[in-house]
């Protein structure tokens, strides 16, 4: 078999190689069924345990309270994107809070402005969407439907750390690149959103955590294939569900509860990943330079630039020839970029510290 690189994608990204190993054993027949869970009925008893399985991972990784409820909706988080104002702004009175702090907050608010009014608390734009903003810098909207907040910008590196207070107004998160990367209070979200393609599984489907009472806001009318409440009420199985997805999802949680130790574990592995690669860039004296504030800098995204597109060029080029592949940043943005998710490991990092160290010294 082909080594496996060093991948430090986007997403689609890396996924644990236990869960690929037990994907590929299973693959043709996944134990019980006789075939294929891509081959199986959603309705059967076999893909239903991987379906229930799935979910009760993710409620616990959570800690997840009762009054909450786990969905898989197809079309990944540009789909919740159009959803999210769908059921909850439009034919409402009033607006919805949308903070920009990225180029993901900024499409979510796109789709928005297409379903109502909409406000925009702090937009960080102008500064180049280099930080998260402070409490006392957002002008929210006490009377607001919802406050939409994108927890980690994966295009220009920026990670929430401290959680926005919005009072009683329903805040709803876009944690697709952070989702179970590091514990969080979820009872100060009404909903929370991931397209599965950076920390959980293939793209194609998002995870969603929705609060009960959010579902009684759904207005009547909606197409059902965007109403959270025909997905809720139908445990996600209102249509086919892209079941390998789930399955490969399942797999993931599992391996971060059984393999990792629950989401504890796998943040303390984040933060130093993080740590070292933050470093290299801080002791290059320049010749690397962060894009992101300090205090803002994603523990999932590592952005920084070199002294000329021309030495970025070089990087990427070289460093995917030494099997560090990935590392190429957005092209709105330029440079690069290290996706260092939950399922990149410490030796990953620390051999790409290694090469940026060595391209340093050859290119200074």
């Amino acid at each position: 078999m082909e080594a496996r690189v060093h991948n430090f994608s986007a997403g689609p990204s890396a996924l644990p190689l236990p869960a690929l190993e037990e994907a590929r054993d299973n693959f043709l027949v996944l134990p019980g069924a006789g075939a294929s869970v891509m081959e199986i009925s959603h309705r059967s008893k076999t893909y239903d345990a991987v379906h229930q399985g799935a979910k009760a991972n993710i409620a616990k990784l959570l800690n997840l309270p009762s009054n909450y409820k786990v969905l898989f909706i197809q079309g990944g988080a540009s789909a919740q994107f159009c959803m999210i104002p769908m059921n909850f702004l439009r034919g409402k009175s009033g607006s919805a809070d949308y903070v920009i702090t990225g180029s993901w907050g900024s499409k979510a608010l796109k789709e928005a402005k297409k379903e109502g009014a909409t406000k925009t608390p702090w937009n960080g734009k102008e500064e180049g969407y280099v930080r998260f903003p402070k409490q006392s810098e957002l002008n929210l909207d006490p009377s607001a439907q919802y406050c939409h907040i994108t927890s980690n910008e994966t295009i220009e590196g920026v990670e929430m750390f401290d959680e926005i207070d919005t009072g009683s107004v329903p805040m709803l998160c876009d944690a697709s690149s952070n989702f179970l990367s590091r514990p969080i209070p979820v009872e100060k979200y009404a909903m929370i959103y991931a397209g599965a393609q950076k920390n959980l599984g293939p793209a194609g489907v998002a995870v969603v955590v929705i609060r009960e009472d959010l579902l009684e806001r759904v207005p009547e009318g909606l197409p059902s294939m965007f109403d959270y409440k025909v997905h809720a009420d139908n445990d996600s199985l209102y249509n086919t569900p892209p079941c390998f997805a789930i399955y490969i999802i399942y797999l993931v949680t599992k391996w971060l509860l059984d393999t990792v130790g629950g989401v504890d574990k796998i943040a303390a592995v984040n933060k130093e990943k993080a740590r070292i690669l933050y470093e290299a860039i801080d002791a290059s004296n320049g010749y690397y330079r962060g894009h992101a504030k300090p205090e803002s800098r994603s523990l999932m995204n590592v952005t920084w630039r070199l002294p000329s597109e021309e030495l970025e060029q070089k990087f990427a080029k070289e460093a995917t020839a030494a099997g560090l592949h990935g590392l190429k940043g957005h092209r709105s943005v330029g440079g690069m970029r290290a996706s260092i998710y939950n399922a990149v490991g410490l030796d990953s990092v620390k051999a790409l510290v290694a090469f940026m160290k060595e391209f340093h010294s050859a290119n200074g």
